[in-house]
């Protein structure tokens, strides 16, 4: 066999996730690293102690330093060991944590179920996500608004049913993408708003060990709740739960995530049908390749990449909805695995679809002449009400006239559609008579700037009004400042 030749000992032998090898960030990883969740643990147990202790349990100040200073001191195997035996990986740490800690040994994790670390910490995380991705989606914003307002003029074809419409502007474009994302932003912004903390809730949920641990004192276990949740830096904690907090938030939260997917992969998909148009492309580095075997093609490598993502991180949306539906009661365990794979890669392929997101718009690249040319082909054609309206002011019966050019415009699109020859609609209609009297004003009926209606006035506006509020909210972020390296 093949496996008695390997060495399944490397780690290059077993599956490792794309998400921690090529995509996310170093920091949103290390957010759902064994070191993060189990210092994370410890910290909550240090909480705790500190609050049962300033409530009048005996509990020392040489216990809570003791295991402050063994915080980020996790021996891994030891607990993976102890996980082997207990089947119960809190448990397991509990007791990695106690010999570490011998005078703290009798307090930790006193009165607590496992949510109390397992939940919490979750809390913690998702707080933390969501605090990671804004600024970095605020960057993507401010790239963008940039964007929009540097091309806020610029004439192109527009689309209706992917068939040539009327014109409307580059900066005009953009700005759509750019509102997806203003709502993404206050979408995230309010989810992580709305979180609250489990806090010291009991097995299920109704704080019947503390209210034993404190002699029946309702004042003291509701104020127990309160610090705990204060010292882990929430305000709150949600006032009814089972032995978990409900699994709707998760659903909140990654439903979110999965929205701005979908804004991801709107956008990128515009800019793939636009490159293929080569009226605009993404960054492209001179050493890049973008084919083995057709040296001169220019792939949007990037935004495929970013609608890959985006289609998973859409995906992961059901498997929220479908956690929260099945939970029995007051809890079951059936949501611990799939949780454990679907909040952490939403986090991740969040991440990793905004650090693309940031790269593509910091280098749109813009070819006005293409445009220029696409609007030519198709102008011709949407200037017949521009060219009745001249003409009867001059005195023409519109319906004749617009007879008239119903002939001209079907012989050149015969022209374009059979014989593959350009849009010639102009060149018939300057050789027709009947259309003297507007000859002398004609480049300036046809100027695409005519048919752009309020488009740059709508970007001016939409940025000054919508956009700048945001951005201001980030402005001493050293993320929304980072220019991203291309990738």
């Amino acid at each position: 066999m093949e496996l008695e030749q390997i060495d399944l000992n490397s780690p290059f032998s077993g599956f490792r996730s794309a998400l921690s090898t090529r995509y996310a960030s170093k920091e949103m990883q290390y957010l759902f690293s064994d070191q993060k969740k189990f210092s994370t643990w410890r910290k909550l147990w240090i909480s705790l102690a500190a609050a049962e202790k300033q409530l009048g349990l005996n509990i020392t100040d040489e216990q809570i330093e003791e295991m402050k200073a063994n915080v980020h001191k996790i021996d891994f195997n030891e607990a993976a060991i102890e996980e082997a035996l207990t089947r119960h990986d809190v448990m397991a740490h509990v007791h990695v944590f106690a010999k570490q800690c011998p005078k703290a040994a009798p307090i930790i994790h006193l009165g607590a179920t496992s949510c109390f670390v397992g939940d919490n910490t979750d809390l913690i995380i998702l707080k933390e996500g969501l605090n990671l991705l804004l600024p970095k989606l605020a960057a993507v914003i401010k790239n963008l608004a940039a964007f929009a307002d540097e091309y806020k003029c610029l004439p192109c074809l527009g689309f209706t049913h992917l068939q040539p419409a009327q014109l409307t502007t580059v900066g005009k474009r953009a700005s759509m993408w750019l509102y997806d994302l203003l709502l993404d932003e206050r979408a995230l912004r309010r989810a992580k708003e709305d979180l609250k903390f489990r806090g010291t809730k009991g097995t299920t949920g109704t704080q019947a060990s503390f209210l034993q641990l404190f002699g029946g004192d309702s004042k003291k276990v509701k104020a127990l709740d309160s610090l705990v949740a204060n010292l882990s830096g929430f305000e709150t904690t949600y006032p009814v739960i089972g032995q978990t907090y409900s699994r709707k938030v998760d659903l909140e939260v990654v439903s979110v995530l999965s929205s701005l997917g979908s804004t991801a992969h709107k956008m990128c998909s515009d800019i793939r049908l636009l490159a293929n148009m080569k009226e605009l492309e993404e960054p492209f580095e001179k050493s890049q390749i973008g084919s083995s075997a057709m040296p001169y093609k220019r792939n949007p490598m990037r935004s495929e990449r970013c609608c890959a993502l985006a289609r998973h991180l859409i995906t992961l949306s059901s498997n929220a909805f479908n956690t929260h539906a099945v939970q029995w009661l007051e809890r079951t365990l059936d949501d611990s695995a799939n949780r454990r794979i679907t909040v952490s890669e939403a986090f991740l392929t969040a991440d990793s679809v905004l650090m693309v997101l940031t790269n593509i718009t910091h280098g749109l690249v813009v070819y006005p002449k293409v445009i220029e040319r696409r609007i030519s082909q198709e102008l011709p054609f949407m200037s017949a009400e521009n060219i009745i309206m001249e003409m009867v002011k001059k005195g023409a019966n519109r319906q004749e006239c617009h007879e008239k050019i119903r002939i001209l415009s079907q012989e050149a699109s015969a022209q374009v559609k059979q014989h593959g020859k350009d849009n010639d609609f102009l060149v018939r209609l300057r050789s027709d008579e009947y259309f003297t009297p507007i000859l002398d004003n004609l480049e300036a009926i046809l100027d695409p700037k005519s048919f752009i209606g309020r488009a740059d006035e709508q970007v001016k506006e939409f940025l000054e009004d919508e956009v700048e509020p945001i951005l201001e909210l980030y402005k001493n972020s050293k993320k929304m400042c980072e220019t991203q390296l291309c990738i």
